[in-house]
């Protein structure tokens, strides 16, 4: 097992203990809402879906390992949510952990060098190399709004850019997509901006 399928079973080990714990945060389990054992759940099932994820927005294990299991801390310990929006509400958090380590910012054209997307674009499906290639800006807008399913305004918004900003950047991230388009379905869309994952972010 590699350094990075270490820390992924070290990962799915902390989630399947923290599930397994008592005595925390005893006062959510309110039947309508998450419990931290759920979230628990969610980080141990959809670990793959997660960490790859982290690892599309972040471009760097170390920081997709820290995204991962500070999002998992955020779900446990953060403001009660509906069981149903525990799926959609943990990916969120996985964004907003990556946008806290990486902080994309609008402008900064440089993107990644084959020699740094080489191990990592190894690990996931090979349509996935082109949206590590797209600078971070431009990068995060992509797999927000378009492969999560958020809108251009929730996206601006978590971002911290202006509406313009992301509007400018997913046209700068579709045009250099082009030639994979036919691999890069978005998410659908149920009327409430939480899409499932795409394909192109699952590692093999």
């Amino acid at each position: 097992m590699n350094s990075s399928g270490r820390a992924r079973a070290y990962m799915k080990n902390v989630a399947i203990n923290l599930g397994t714990s008592h005595g925390y945060n005893a006062g959510r389990h309110l039947g309508a809402y998450a419990s931290p054992e759920d979230f628990c759940a969610i980080f141990t099932q959809d670990m793959d879906s997660l960490y790859s994820l982290a690892l599309a927005l972040t471009r760097s294990h170390e920081k997709a390992d820290q995204c991962y299991l500070a999002s998992l801390d955020d779900c446990r310990t953060g403001n009660a949510v509906f069981s149903e929006w525990a799926r959609s509400w943990s990916r969120r958090a996985v964004i907003k952990n990556a946008i806290r380590l990486v902080v994309p910012v609008p402008g900064n054209a440089a993107g990644a060098s084959e020699s740094t997307l080489d191990p990592i674009a190894d690990q996931m499906d090979p349509s996935a190399r082109s949206v590590l290639r797209l600078n971070a800006f431009d990068r995060f807008v992509f797999v927000i709004s378009v492969l999560e399913g958020y809108t251009l305004r929730e996206c601006a918004a978590l971002l911290g850019s202006s509406l313009r900003e992301a509007e400018q950047a997913r046209v700068r991230a579709l045009q250099q997509l082009a030639g994979d388009s036919r691999n890069l379905a978005p998410a659908p869309y149920d009327g409430s901006s939480r899409g499932t994952q795409s394909s192109v972010l699952t590692l093999h």
